[in-house]
């Protein structure tokens, strides 16, 4: 297995390089522009986040979308890779990540536009949608849109499903002393009593835990920023300064090049809030919505609350924590992470703990209705029951084996996830420049749009 795991470490070495960071951020850059900022009807976006929409087509609320998104966008890179970030691209690190998400947010706007414009109903009124549909109903481009679902299949399995599982179980064992096993086994049965009900079920069950998890470990941040009270400024200070002068970050940070902090500051706020990777757009099609522009203000915001918020939230943690406490040792993110929690008396560790699980659990819900979507799509069916039981199994097995291949082959299916997204995204920008213009420039936001 040595030769097949150096074969996808240079692979997803390749793929995550500095021509798919710039591809991204260039989307996302483009965008932004194309569409008049629309990072500006932000405030708009969540308020329609929490309103429903009577009588529209779809199978969930517009939160319930959102929600789920959020609930497969909010894991533990939000925790420990931003953490990661900062100790390979040093403070500066941070600065580049929260830039990423505000430009990102561009990028879901169109993502969940062309999800609504291009999904699709069937018999039964039930919505299908997502970056398969929008190359095929809208670029004729079906090979493409076979490869996305392919890739985004394979991605469900490996990011979704078995690393989460692995984390959980391995959390559970260190902190707790309870077996992987009995972890994995816990795992797959809370997941079946999800996800076999479908997206519905799936939607209720993250309306509750997205806010819930996302609401504490904030709590938790902000704690740590109380104590670091008289940190906090320099912190901001420091991270400003070192993404663009590598002396500004002093100390052990010097060896943190301009160059190293936006790469992995760039690289964790896009693998963090996944604009332009594809996968939010499949839950955006299912929302109960009027028209394509209300949900993609409400996607757009998915967005700001992961890495505009949770990530720098994090990142400024941290970093007042190193000059707080100058005995931290920040060359190991996941360790950096632990120490700067352990610092609230009593419950910062097991808050940590909190919040990791909860985080890859509320993944693993998100992706099974990501993967359960693109097999659907290749197999041209409307339910698989077949995949949810394979999801659950994959589960187990996720919980009591070494995942390091399996790491590595879902970043590469991430990465190749993006690949046809973005085509799509560049190519429509026409028909996205359009919708947003009828809908929101000219001020006809609650009109209804003709679904087939």
């Amino acid at each position: 297995m040595e030769p097949i795991n150096d074969f996808f470490v240079w692979l997803s070495g390749m793929l995550w390089g500095w021509p798919m960071i710039i591809l991204l951020l260039g989307t996302h850059v483009f965008l932004t522009f194309r569409l008049r900022i629309p990072q500006r009807k932000l405030l708009t976006g969540i308020r329609l986040s929490v309103k429903k929409d009577p009588g529209a087509p779809g199978d969930v609320s517009q939160f319930g979308a959102l929600a789920t998104a959020l609930a497969a966008t909010i894991g533990t890179g939000n925790i420990v890779g931003v953490a990661t970030a900062v100790a390979l691209g040093g403070p500066g690190a941070v600065l580049w990540c929260w830039l990423t998400g505000i430009f990102g947010i561009a990028t879901k706007y169109a993502e969940g536009l062309l999800a609504v414009k291009y999904r699709v109903r069937d018999e039964n009124g039930r919505t299908f949608g997502g970056p398969m549909y929008a190359l095929e109903r809208g670029l004729n481009m079906k090979w493409l849109a076979l490869l996305f679902a392919v890739f985004t299949a394979l991605a469900s399995f490996g990011i979704g499903c078995t690393v989460q599982a692995n984390s959980i179980a391995l959390l559970a064992s260190e902190t707790f002393g309870v077996p992987t096993w009995a972890v994995g086994l816990l795992v797959c049965v809370l997941t079946a009593c999800v996800i076999l009900g479908g997206v519905r079920s799936i939607a209720t069950v993250c309306m509750i835990l997205v806010p819930f998890m996302a609401v504490f470990y904030v709590i938790g941040c902000i704690v740590i920023l109380i104590m670091n009270g008289s940190y906090v400024w320099p912190a901001i200070q420091l991270i400003v300064h070192a993404a663009f002068s590598p002396e500004a970050a002093g100390g052990g940070f010097v060896g943190a090049t301009v160059m190293m902090a936006a790469r992995y500051g760039i690289a964790r706020g896009l693998f963090s809030n996944e604009s332009g990777m594809g996968s939010a757009p499949i839950v955006a099609a299912a929302a109960q919505t009027r028209n394509p522009v209300r949900q993609a203000l409400v996607s757009s915001t998915g967005t700001f609350w992961d890495t505009v918020v949770i990530c720098a939230l994090t990142g400024i943690v941290l970093v007042s924590s190193i000059l707080a406490y100058p005995d931290i040792s920040y060359a190991d993110g996941a360790a950096l992470t632990k120490v700067a929690f352990s610092k609230i008396p009593y419950v910062g560790a097991p808050l940590l703990s909190f919040g990791i699980l909860t985080f890859a659990f509320s993944t693993i819900l998100g992706w099974s209705y990501y993967g359960e979507s693109a097999v659907n799509y290749i197999e041209h069916r409307r339910s698989n029951r077949f995949y949810r039981i394979l999801y659950i199994v994959a589960l187990f097995f996720g919980s009591i084996i070494s995942l390091d291949i399996i790491w590595n082959i879902a970043d590469c299916m991430n990465a190749l996830m993006a690949i046809p997204n973005l085509i799509a995204l560049l190519l429509l920008s026409k028909v996205t420049a359009q919708e947003t213009r009828k809908y929101l420039w000219s001020g006809h936001l609650d009109d209804k749009m003709d679904e087939p």
